[in-house]
């Protein structure tokens, strides 16, 4: 019967290039000159910090140009508020998703139902869901309404069997 996976993933090493390359345009460009701004990467968050609101604005807005250009979907970032941090400057989190948790599990299990396609089958399995079928037709049906819904999270179809 073939099958295949949804999966809910973030490539770490396009991050952390990404990161990379924020570092290094903030410390060359003028207009974050003695702002003393900074993106630090850890194992499940990204610590982006300046001197003002504003600057942290910029700084965000330079991280995200970079993770889209390494191809890394700005639905897997999920921002926290912005915080005081010593010396009077701003401190925001930003926490890296990864994985489809039992909710948007329930949530994708449901549309695939709705589609009401004969002989096609989904199941939540830790944190992927399996999708089978009778027919591959329909299971690249579901691959394309997939892709074409936005569940927040972003979506990769992958280890089709037949």
């Amino acid at each position: 019967m073939p099958s295949f996976d949804v999966t809910s993933t973030v490539e770490l090493q396009e991050v952390k290039n990404a990161v990379d390359q924020t570092s290094r345009e903030v410390g060359q460009r003028y207009d974050f000159k003695g702002t003393g701004s900074s993106a630090i990467l850890s194992e499940e968050h990204i610590t982006i910090e300046s001197s003002s609101d504003d600057r942290l604005n910029a700084l965000r807005t330079v991280l995200e140009e970079k993770l889209v250009r390494r191809k890394v979907s700005l639905k897997a970032l999920e921002y926290s508020t912005v915080e005081d941090s010593a010396g009077g400057r701003r401190r925001q989190i930003v926490n890296l998703i990864s994985g489809i948790n039992s909710e948007k599990a329930k949530e994708l299990n449901k549309f695939i139902k709705a589609l009401s396609l004969k002989g096609v089958q989904s199941q939540t399995q830790g944190d992927q869901v399996r999708v089978s079928g009778k027919k591959r037709d329909h299971l690249q049906s579901v691959i394309t309404e997939l892709r074409s819904h936005d569940f927040g999270i972003p979506i990769q179809c992958g280890n089709f069997r037949d």
